[in-house]
């Protein structure tokens, strides 16, 4: 599923809480926070990494961040965790604007440190943070600064914590026994995880989840960022310790608070998806030369990077190229049809994306690393 909404969510929760602990009423709130910021850090070695240095949060530098929304803990899951949600943040405080791009779990791409091409959210079950980072990154080519995980409970838990949201529900549908009615509704927790995931009853199938999933995010955030929420910050900071794991610092989340606050309130939001195509019977989504250069050149963009003319050349995108990683897009119109392509196989696409796939079975149970 992808609920890479949960994420973001946490953290503004978070940081909110921070910049109260600021003030004069709020010096409990900052201490709590302290605390619960304590036990969700976790850092990482990566040994991978395309980029050398990471953004100076102190010196109120753009920033991104790799958003991971982990299949696990909600609605009868109970394995460890597979990412299921993947979205790329970028923090700028020169333009007072971030960004959040989501990108398709399905996009097929070089697993970094795996030594294979597959689906993008498998790095994650493949090599846990590192290898999502790495493989995201070099998917992208721009820096990756900082990570933040949680999991399918913290969103109910996170939607409970601000007292619901109101939303207007396109689709009368039921999902695992939860009832959603159309119209404009408020939910909780458990039925705002229901809008988050239904994709099958959705005429726009994975597109219209991704809408519902953006504007989940903007009614929490306006939420959380709001006084009336603050009266829950107990709540919310319980849901982010007991749902998230970061590698930000409790000195970076403070610079965040004190410096990048206003970054929060304008979010651009955009999603990165490629062609269907079946190949050797596992649905992948193929992206296009021209496709992923342009959003290459959006982040770094946002992060105040020099763009490029082409694609970058290196071991990793010259196999990803000679395994067909990407497509000649050149003569394709910008908007894609949604239309899938059979490749090396017989098997027909019936429409349905599946949630897994026989050798990613074989390979998570043997392979996952956390």
């Amino acid at each position: 599923m992808r609920l890479y909404q949960k994420i973001i969510l946490g953290i503004v929760g978070l940081i909110t809480v921070v910049v109260l602990g600021a003030t004069a009423y709020g010096i409990k709130m900052y201490h709590d926070a302290n605390s619960s910021f304590n036990a969700i850090v976790e850092k990482i070695d990566r040994k991978n990494s395309r980029h050398v240095s990471k953004a100076n949060i102190d010196n109120t530098e753009p920033f991104s961040i790799l958003l991971m929304g982990i299949d696990t803990g909600a609605l009868g899951r109970t394995e460890q965790g597979r990412s299921d949600s993947m979205m790329v943040v970028t923090v700028n405080p020169e333009k007072k604007q971030s960004t959040i791009v989501s990108l398709d779990r399905d996009i097929y791409t070089q697993i970094v440190g795996y030594g294979t091409m597959d689906k993008l959210n498998h790095a994650y079950a493949f090599g846990g943070v590192e290898m999502a980072m790495d493989s995201v990154e070099n998917l992208l080519d721009v820096p990756l600064d900082h990570y933040v995980s949680i999991n399918m409970q913290g969103l109910r838990d996170l939607i409970d914590a601000v007292g619901g949201i109101t939303v207007d529900n396109k689709i009368d549908f039921t999902l695992e026994g939860v009832h959603v009615p159309k119209g404009k509704i408020k939910l909780n927790g458990k039925t705002g995880l229901a809008y988050a995931r239904m994709r099958k009853q959705d005429p726009q199938g994975d597109i219209g989840r991704q809408k519902r999933q953006r504007e989940v995010i903007t009614k929490i955030v306006n939420k959380v960022m709001s006084l009336d929420s603050v009266a829950n910050y107990q709540k919310i900071l319980k849901a982010v310790e007991k749902n998230t794991k970061t590698d930000l610092s409790w000195e970076d989340m403070l610079d965040i608070a004190n410096n990048y606050i206003p970054a929060f309130k304008t979010i651009k939001q955009d999603q990165l998806e490629g062609e269907g195509q079946m190949i050797n019977g596992i649905y992948y989504q193929m992206l296009g030369l021209n496709q992923i250069l342009e959003m290459q050149n959006k982040l770094k963009t946002e992060l105040n990077l020099p763009t490029s003319e082409t694609l970058p050349t290196g071991d990793e995108y010259t196999s990803g190229y000679a395994q067909g990683q990407f497509y000649d897009d050149t003569n394709q119109t910008a908007e894609a049809d949604g239309s899938v392509q059979n490749v090396t196989g017989t098997e027909n696409y019936d429409g349905s994306q599946g949630e897994s796939d026989t050798g990613y079975d074989q390979n998570y149970e043997e392979q996952a690393a956390y």
